[in-house]
Order: structure tokens, then C-alpha cells, then sequence
């Protein structure tokens, strides 16, 4: 068999995901109890509803996010070179988060829409216990379609990163599936996330052919991968999901992460945080770093302690981009536990 010559790569990773600007707001847990509004995860809503929790808050920020673009961004931060295709609206919010993504080192050439649903957004509300509660209206990012899937920046690339929201709208499978079927076409990796518990309840039969079929690494949390797995007990996903993936990375909050690869099963610590104040991103970040660590040939082990010290930057404060540079962060971090940074 003659083996085709490997393509040239100027990116480390492309994510793709949901173009959202998040809104963030403190709120106590009265504010969602007299609402009846679901605490933890992430609720899907309508322009009406984003529109009326919008009006009962006051946000502290206002910050481009998505989960997906909050990895690539977290990648370029650690000296990553990133890129990311999502859809939004040539509207004001639209221009924020292009002109966000750039400044973050991020390269973003999707075409926005000039009619239609305008750029999405998410309300986090954000308890006292640092829980985070999203109200997401997609708007124009769940308008994503296969001819956004650009065939040179996916060729271009060492590792596809995809955000199991994209499942939430029929018209953006297509184009995840086009998205990872060029990624092997090229002998690129395939990286997803289950991004949440309630969005892995709502698409398990469908996530788990995509893994099957497409996936070379797998992100997810303890209640994701029970999830997936309808499984009560985490150690037994450990065995169920290894034949499936080349690489699993399943986080466990203050308990640390096990990396699943094959036979080995790598448990690592979390990073210590003094004071934890917002955990949204913590996934996002974690990704981040344990892609980059994977782009940069690090050992599992690793790469999972760069993805626990980006994850502890992002919760120590509010929002889901760091506020550090995480190169240096990391570096400082790596040489202190005596690795090579």
C-alpha cells in the first residue's frame, strides 16, 4: 500500500461549535427557584424567554463565548495556533465576536448572515456556590451549514474539535459529519465534547454512532459519560467507552480527571483553586490544554495537567476567557512540579 504524503498543517486545532456572546449575571437562588428556571446545565429558550430573563438581571459582562470558540481561544492563549468556524449575524453583537476571536489569536473566516436570526447568546446566571445556570438562544449559529465547512482550514489542521451542542439543530449534523469524515479523509484527528448532561440525554443514540464512527478523543465529565453510558457507577464507563476511542479525557471537578487510553487509565489531580468563583468554561479550558498538550507530543499524564491548570484559571473568576496569559501560567506551573515546560 503506498502511503499519501502528509499534508502541511498551520493550525493545531479548528473547533467548531455555536458562535455565542455570553451574558453573565450574579443572581441568588431565589431568583431561579421564583422562576422556575432550571438550576445547573444548560436550557435551550427562545428569543422571548432569553429576552424576559435578560430584563430581570444586571449583567456584570458581557463576553463572546461558545464552548468550542472558549477552547480555541484557551489554545491560543497557550501559544496554540487555532482557528474556528461557527455562524453568526453581521449584527452588533456579531462584530463584538469577530472582533473578540481575532484579538485572541483565533482565525475566523466564517460568512455571517445578513438576514435572519440574529448572532446567538446565553444568559449565565452564576449562584453563590459558583454553579452556573445557561439560557441559550442559538439565533443565527444553529444557521451553520455544510458549505460553512471549509475544506482547506479542516485539511490545514492537526486535531477537529466539535461541541455536542451543534447536535441541538438538525442542519448542523450534516455538517459536522462532512466536518469529520474530510478530518480522516486527511488523517486529522476528530475531537469532541459532550459539552452537557441534558444534551447528552437528549442525543445518546446518536452521540454514541458519532463516537463510534468518528471520534478519536473523547472530552466529557463524570455525569456526561454516566450519562452516555446510562451508567450509575463512573469506573464502569472506564471500560465501556475504551474500545470505542483512541483517548478519553473525563474530568471529575475537584476529584481530578482519568485519561482512558486502551488498557491504561491515568488519574490525575485537580489543580488547587483558593477561592472558586464561576465554573463556567471549566471544560472549555480543560480541552484547551489537554489538546495542546496532545499537538505539542506530551505525554498523557501531561496534557492533563495543562488542561487542570487552565480549568483552575478560568473558575477562580467570572467568564469562560482567560484573564491571564496561560503560556506563561503553565510554564511557571509545569517547572514548579519539576516537569519540563
Amino acid at each position: 500500500m503506498i502511503n499519501r504524503p502528509q499534508e502541511i498543517t498551520y493550525y493545531d486545532v479548528v473547533g467548531i461549535g455555536n458562535a455565542i456572546v455570553d451574558v453573565l449575571a450574579k443572581v441568588g437562588e431565589g431568583f431561579l427557584t421564583e422562576r422556575r428556571l432550571p438550576k445547573g446545565g444548560m436550557t435551550l429558550v427562545d428569543a422571548r424567554a432569553a429576552g424576559r430573563i435578560y430584563s430581570d438581571i444586571v449583567p456584570e459582562r458581557e463576553v463572546p463565548g461558545g464552548s468550542a470558540a472558549n477552547t480555541v481561544a484557551g489554545l491560543a492563549s497557550l501559544g496554540g495556533a487555532p482557528a474556528f468556524i461557527g455562524k453568526i449575524h453581521d449584527d452588533e453583537l456579531g462584530q463584538e465576536f469577530t472582533r473578540d476571536i481575532g484579538a485572541a489569536g483565533v482565525d475566523f473566516f466564517t460568512k455571517p448572515l445578513n438576514e435572519g436570526p440574529v448572532t446567538g447568546r446565553s444568559i449565565v446566571l452564576v449562584t453563590p456556590d459558583a454553579q452556573r445556570s445557561m439560557f441559550t438562544y442559538l439565533g443565527a449559529s444553529k444557521k451553520l451549514s455544510v458549505e460553512d465547512i471549509d475544506e482547506n482550514v479542516i485539511k490545514a489542521s492537526k486535531i477537529i474539535y466539535i461541541e455536542a451542542y451543534l447536535w441541538d439543530e438538525d442542519c448542523d449534523k450534516e455538517a459536522i459529519i462532512r466536518a469529520a469524515r474530510l478530518a480522516h479523509q486527511y488523517d486529522r484527528k476528530v475531537a469532541f465534547s459532550l459539552s452537557d448532561k441534558t444534551c447528552v440525554d437528549r442525543h445518546r443514540q446518536e452521540f454514541m454512532k458519532f463516537i463510534i464512527d468518528e471520534v478519536d478523543i473523547l472530552f466529557g465529565n463524570e455525569d456526561e459519560i454516566k450519562s452516555l453510558f446510562e451508567e450509575e457507577d463512573f469506573y464502569q464507563t472506564l471500560d465501556k467507552i475504551k474500545p470505542h476511542v483512541e483517548i478519553a479525557a473525563l474530568t471529575r471537578g475537584a476529584k481530578g480527571s482519568v485519561i482512558v487510553n486502551g488498557r491504561v487509565k491515568t488519574m490525575v489531580e485537580a489543580e488547587k483553586v483558593d477561592n472558586v468563583v464561576d465554573t463556567t468554561g471549566a471544560g472549555d479550558l480543560f480541552a484547551a490544554g489537554f489538546l495542546y498538550g496532545i499537538t505539542q507530543g506530551r505525554s498523557l499524564g501531561t496534557c492533563a495537567i495543562i488542561g487542570s491548570i487552565a480549568a483552575a484559571e478560568i473558575i477562580s473568576h467570572y467568564g469562560a476567557r482567560p484573564e491571564v496569559s496561560l503560556r506563561g501560567l503553565v510554564r511557571k506551573k509545569l517547572m514548579s512540579y519539576g516537569i519540563h515546560p
